[in-house]
């Protein structure tokens, strides 16, 4: 079986015969290990032409051997037409061939992002709902189909011609977890807290912009959605249910509508939400590993599961796969892999979270060499 057909056959209620290896967040575990993958320069992954993002993809692939890849957006025509990237000695710029402009491109971050987007902390709270819509307008009414016609899907395409036997896979976050990039963590908690209408105002703005990226994954020919959630164990389950499961709910069924997987990524500890956690009706559940204080065992989810929906392994990516030796890291992947047979063999072999940058590629290769090893032994 090629890896595309594993892990839709996992995601199907006979189950896979083969066991896939994934690992999740390809783009963390490249930034982190640019140097062990490649002998290109960082900036070839943002170039504007086709070929030489092709190149790193191509290795990528070659030396991890996951049954998956993230699928990406790309510059329009018109703008590869009009922009390069150029290395010079004070830094890597994208330059608008038209103006001049030349604009910083700052190297990735090993470890992190430390400041930016990602890292929110805002001098004063958005409390209104007019500010609300100010800041998340709604999404525009262009057919997404734009994205072939004008070029942005000019490099999925070609991802897609060469890597065909892998599954595709977009990422998106889930509506509740995106007013973080609103509030922030203090502020994402006193809203839920204080002002849950107005989480769900924020939650109903972004679910309509997630849906238009959903047909945008279609589009580009994504075969399954991963969607991202942090936080939200540290929000009560009354909450939970009012605030997030009506909107996972909805994204879910887009996806599904839309012929592709879902799979919902939940971070922390599940305690209290499990029926919520799978109410959601998600095609696959992916879970941290056990750390923080908390537990979270792969027998229990299969429990849990009882076959409803795929799981996703949750190995221990520092304990384990980092810092564990051979013989641990088989045995780990062989405990899981015989709990996910309990599950209907409706499961996919993964990590609980990202690569860490102190983990060599070569050990990625190894977990997934494993998981293929042993996976395909027994039903």
């Amino acid at each position: 079986m090629t890896g595309r057909e594993k892990i839709e056959a996992a995601f199907s209620p006979e189950g896979t015969d083969e066991i896939p290896a994934v690992i999740c967040y390809e783009g963390i575990f490249v930034r982190d290990h640019w140097e062990q993958l490649t002998e290109k320069p960082w900036w070839h992954q943002v170039v504007p032409d086709l070929e030489r993002p092709m190149v790193c993809q191509r290795e990528v692939i070659e030396k991890t051997g996951q049954d998956w890849f993230r699928l990406p957006g790309f510059y329009s025509r018109e703008e590869r037409e009009k922009l390069v990237v150029e290395e010079r000695e004070n830094g890597v710029f994208r330059v608008d061939l038209e103006t001049g402009e030349a604009v910083l491109w700052p190297a990735p971050k090993i470890g992190g992002w430390g400041t930016g987007p990602h890292s929110v902390h805002p001098e004063r709270l958005v409390e209104t709902e007019e500010e609300i819509d100010a800041r998340i307008p709604e999404p525009s009414e262009a057919d997404p189909g734009m994205l072939k016609v004008d070029g942005r899907a000019d490099l999925a395409e070609k991802m897609l011609g060469e890597c065909g036997e892998l599954y595709p896979l977009v990422h998106i976050a889930s509506p509740l977890w995106k007013c973080y990039h609103l509030w922030g963590f203090e502020g994402m908690m006193i809203m839920v807290a204080t002002r849950p209408d107005l989480v769900e105002r924020v939650c109903q703005r972004s679910l309509a912009q997630s849906l238009v990226e959903v047909r945008e994954a279609a589009v580009l020919g994504a075969a399954g959605v991963w969607i991202e959630e942090c936080l939200t164990d540290m929000i009560g389950p009354d909450a939970f249910a009012r605030l997030n499961v009506p909107f996972l709910t909805r994204l879910v069924d887009e996806i599904r509508a839309q012929g592709m997987h879902s799979i919902y990524y939940f971070c922390g500890d599940p305690l209290g939400k499990w029926e919520h956690l799978l109410a959601v009706g998600a095609d696959g559940l992916s879970l941290e590993e056990s750390k923080k204080g908390f537990v979270i065992d792969i027998e229990e989810v299969v429990e849990r599961a009882q076959g409803k929906c795929a799981v996703l392994g949750n190995l221990d990516a520092v304990g384990v796969l980092q810092d564990g030796t051979e013989g641990e890291l088989r045995a780990e992947v062989e405990r899981q892999m015989a709990a996910g047979r309990k599950n209907g063999n409706r499961f996919i072999m993964s990590i609980g979270s990202p690569v860490t940058p102190g983990t060599p590629v070569e050990r990625v290769r190894l977990y997934c060499d494993l998981v293929h090893e042993l996976g395909g032994r027994g039903r």
